[in-house]
């Protein structure tokens, strides 16, 4: 469903509040006439598109989305800098800088242009047609250009980023020592524990076989379980803020908080199922960054940004996300935490338990080892462990990085959902009303949901409280999910505002 952000059309100051630990917010120049995206807002609708196609084609890769958006985003700001008076390019430095009467938006807007288009074209090559229709529909000459010229910054920009991100552990071409030779498939040797038929060991974690659509199964394993080795953009280490370990089974904290999880999964009010798909976005996912991206552009058009504040937010936001997602994947491979699949089935082995039993089927007593969380058989529960949750940990980050670059926690930004969408499609909304024991005809329960998100951080704790609601996670991975990532922003700002130079930031 689509978002509003429910702001006056027109320009609005940013609130120039005290900064957050961490340092100044980037400064807003004056706010412009009239809104109007710039070359970045728009190309990065273009990048977003392409990573719900990249989605599509290859089931949802939330860390190898995190990469992709990191690339084209720092594509952007390394060809946009070469266009300011200070700010610096993360590889190239001020070596593309060009002389005063070459600095116009126009001109920075085409190199930006041509440095994304470089940057998706590496990265999404079974799109070169459709990208090159989208470079054409934005008259965008793919045709030699002089070095100097705006085409050749912008390619030249992009080039250097490509080039240093080509080995930087992700195995996008298959071809690191130890991998199977296929695009981001793990080169590190991981092997789970459990087989998915039976626990040896409840705290680690354990395939799942999925429906795979034509009436059989197929158990994914653990997603690019190497992605704690990919270079970040901030951080030092993919440990550098790793957290201490999970409860363990036989710990209260585990009893309770697998309780939370079926008491929440039999009692999911019309609310709650909002929540629990507020960031899931079906098939067509952009994954944790492009939902934080987007958030970013809703920003972008509150607060009338020009085309130096747009590149230098999606590039924060953008950053911040992937050194997320390498966080929180060093935490799921140190740790190799079981979810409640695994564990509601042992600490509930031989028992009934109260849970959702499918789509249009509501909640009914259940044998333990057929518990589901709430999410469809062909997505039961993501495909790696549990500890600590990437929602969570990548939301907390973004929260904080928006916090931190425009001064303020306040966001005032609406979800619209229709609650069960993604997970009971074609189910009527008064069966879903009725799972909860209450009238269908109850106002209250109206299937049409508005999840409003007054604050960057409140987002980023409904995210994270959304997978504990849909049966993913329990509390602990949750919590410190959160923590982690907002360790991750702080550490992270005061890096890459380094690049934006001293006249853009000071206060």
């Amino acid at each position: 469903m689509r978002r509003s952000i429910p702001f006056a059309a027109g320009a609005l100051v940013l609130l120039l509040a005290l900064a957050p630990a961490g340092g100044a917010p980037d400064r807003a120049p004056p706010p412009r006439a009239k809104y109007a995206p710039t070359a970045a807002h728009e190309w990065l609708d273009v990048a977003l598109e392409a990573t719900a196609r990249e989605h599509e084609r290859n089931g949802p890769r939330p860390t190898v989305g995190s990469r992709m958006l990191g690339i084209v985003v720092t594509c952007m700001y390394d060809a946009w800098a070469a266009y300011d008076e200070r700010a610096t390019g993360t590889r190239l430095g001020a070596a593309l800088r060009r002389p005063a009467e070459e600095r116009t938006e126009d001109r920075a807007g085409t190199a930006v242009a041509h440095a994304t288009y470089r940057a998706l074209a590496y990265l999404f090559p079974e799109d070169e047609k459709w990208l090159r229709e989208v470079a054409a529909a934005k008259k965008l000459d793919l045709g030699p250009a002089p070095p100097l010229s705006p085409a050749g910054v912008g390619r030249a920009a992009a080039d250097a980023v490509i080039a240093y991100r080509r080995t930087d552990g992700a195995n996008q071409h298959g071809d690191e020592v130890g991998s199977d030779g296929a695009a981001y498939s793990d080169w590190t040797f991981y092997a789970p524990v459990n087989p998915p038929d039976k626990i040896v060991d409840p705290d680690k974690w354990q395939p799942i076989p999925f429906d795979d659509g034509k009436g059989g199964k197929v158990t994914p394993g653990f997603l690019t379980p190497h992605w704690y080795r990919v270079k970040p953009v901030a951080l030092t280490r993919a440990d550098q803020f790793r957290p201490g370990p999970p409860p363990k089974v036989g710990t209260k904290q585990i009893a309770d908080e697998v309780a939370e999880v079926l008491k929440y999964n039999a009692g999911l009010t019309p609310e709650q199922k909002a929540v629990v798909e507020f960031m899931r976005d079906g098939p067509r996912s952009t994954g944790q960054s492009g939902h934080w991206l987007r958030f970013a552009q809703d920003v972008s058009r509150r607060d009338n940004h020009d085309l130096a504040r747009d590149v230098k937010l999606f590039f924060t936001v953008g950053a911040v996300a992937m050194d997320a997602f390498i966080a929180a994947w060093d935490s799921k491979r140190a740790y190799d935490s079981s979810r409640p699949w695994t564990l509601v089935r042992h600490l509930h082995a031989g028992k009934t338990v109260r849970g959702w039993a499918g789509p249009g089927k509501g909640v009914i007593d259940i044998p333990a080892d057929k518990w589901h969380p709430y999410s469809p058989g062909t997505f039961v529960t993501p495909p790696f462990p549990g500890y600590v949750s990437g929602h969570s940990c990548v939301s907390g980050a973004c929260a904080k990085a928006l916090e931190l670059f425009t001064g303020s926690d306040t966001f005032g930004g609406t979800e619209r959902r229709l609650a069960g969408e993604l997970t009971e499609p074609g189910v009527k909304c008064e069966i879903m009303q009725s799972v909860n024991g209450k009238p269908a005809t109850d106002p209250a329960l109206s299937c049409h949901v508005a999840l409003k998100l007054p604050t960057f951080s409140a987002t980023a704790e409904m995210a994270g409280l959304s997978r504990v609601l849909g049966g993913y996670h329990i509390q602990a991975d949750n919590v410190a999910g959160l923590e982690l990532g907002r360790k991750v922003a702080k550490h992270a700002w005061p890096v890459l505002r380094s690049h934006f130079g001293d006249a853009n930031t000071r206060p």
